[in-house]
C-alpha cells in the first residue's frame, strides 16, 4: 500500500514550506517507484488558512487524517502560540502509533510543545533556534545542521533546509537512487554539505571564494577516486593551502576532506544500489580504496554496513 503523507495546517500557512511537502510527495512519480507516496494536505480547524500574502487555502481534510498517515509534516509555525489540546493529543496519538513525525523550519515548536523532542536532538530555522531552547528546555537543539534525523521525529532548519529533509525522507524509503532522480527533477542538489552557519548573519570573508572554488568542486567529483590533497587542491585554485581552506569551508561550511568523504559515500550508495559490483570494488571506485575504509565511513555516515544497505535497497 502506498505510504500516506499528511501535512497539518494550522491558521496560517507558509506558502514555501507546504509547496516543498506537495512537490516532493504530492505529484505523481509511480514511474520512479510503484506505488508513489498519497499526499493529503489537512487543515486543524475549519476555515481553512491563511497566508501571509492573504491566500485563503481550504481542504476537505480535517484532523482525523493524521489517524491514518504514516508520516505527518508540520509546515513553519502556523498557530499563534502553541496548538490547540486537541491539535497536541493528535501529534501525541499519531506518534504514538509509528507514524514518522517531521518538522520544517519553525514547525519544531508544534513537535516540542506536544513533548515529542524532549530529550531529543532537533533544529529548526538559527534565527529561532535561541528561543526553542529556552522554550523547551528538554530538546537538545542543535541550531548549526540543515536538518536532524532522530529516527521517528526529523527536523528541518529555515526555509530550504525542508527540501533537503524532503529529500532524505525519500532517500530514506526508496534509496539514493529515486532521492537523486527526484533532485534532478526539482533542479536542485541531492544533497548539501555543510549547515546552517554558512546562512547565519556574520561578515563573510572578503574575495570571490564561490567563482574560485567552482570549477574545483566540479573538478573533485570527476576525480572522487583519487588521493586528493589540499595542496593540490589550492594549486588548481591558484591559492595557497591556507587560503583555499578557509574559502572552501566560507562557501560550503565543511572542509574539503569531509566534503571528499561525503561525495564518496553518496557514490557508494549508488554503486550499493545499481550495480553486482563486489564491495571491495565499490571501495576502489569510490576512492575508499579498501573495504575496511569503505565500511568505516559507510557505517558513521548511514549507520548501516555496505552489505545490508544493498540488501536493503536492492530488496
Amino acid at each position: 500500500m502506498a505510504h500516506v503523507v499528511v501535512t497539518l495546517l494550522g491558521p496560517r500557512v507558509s506558502m514555501f514550506e507546504l509547496s516543498v511537502a506537495c512537490e516532493v510527495f504530492g505529484l505523481d512519480r509511480s514511474e520512479l517507484v510503484d506505488p508513489w507516496y498519497v499526499h493529503r494536505v489537512a487543515a486543524a480547524q475549519p476555515g481553512g488558512s491563511v497566508s501571509p500574502e492573504g491566500m485563503v487555502l481550504e481542504t476537505p481534510y480535517g484532523l482525523d487524517e493524521l489517524s491514518r498517515a504514516d508520516t505527518v509534516i508540520l509546515p513553519a509555525r502556523s498557530f499563534a502560540g502553541d496548538p490547540p489540546d486537541e491539535v497536541l493529543d493528535a501529534l501525541r496519538a499519531a506518534h504514538a502509533r509509528g507514524a514518522r513525525m517531521v518538522s520544517l523550519c519553525t514547525g519544531a515548536f508544534n513537535l516540542a510543545a506536544a513533548g515529542l523532542l524532549d530529550g531529543k536532538r532537533a533544529t529548526t530555522h538559527w534565527m529561532w533556534a535561541a528561543e526553542l531552547a529556552e522554550r523547551y528546555p528538554k530538546v537538545l537543539v542543535d541550531p548549526k545542521v540543515l536538518y536532524v534525523d532522530a529516527g521517528d521525529v526529523l527536523t528541518s532548519a529555515g526555509t530550504a533546509a525542508g527540501i533537503d529533509l524532503m529529500l532524505h525522507i525519500v532517500r530514506l524509503d526508496h534509496g539514493a537512487e529515486v532521492a537523486n532522480a527526484v533532485a534532478r527533477r526539482m533542479v536542485v542538489p541531492p544533497h548539501r554539505e555543510g549547515g546552517q552557519a554558512q546562512f547565519v548573519d556574520l561578515p563573510m570573508p572578503d574575495g570571490d571564494g564561490e567563482d574560485v572554488l567552482a570549477g574545483v568542486l566540479g573538478w573533485m567529483l570527476e576525480h572522487v577516486d583519487e588521493d586528493l590533497s589540499v595542496e593540490q587542491l589550492a594549486r588548481r585554485a591558484h591559492t595557497s593551502p591556507r587560503t583555499f581552506a578557509r574559502r572552501f569551508r566560507a562557501v560550503t561550511g565543511t572542509t574539503p576532506h569531509q566534503w571528499l568523504l561525503s561525495q564518496r559515500v553518496l557514490l557508494a550508495q549508488r554503486l550499493l544500489e545499481t550495480t553486482d559490483e563486489p564491495v571491495e570494488a565499490v571501495a576502489q571506485r569510490s576512492g575508499f580504496g579498501s573495504a575496511g575504509a569503505l565500511r568505516q565511513h559507510f557505517v558513521r555516515a548511514v549507520s548501516a554496513s555496505p552489505q545490508t544497505y544493498r540488501r536493503t535497497f536492492r530488496s
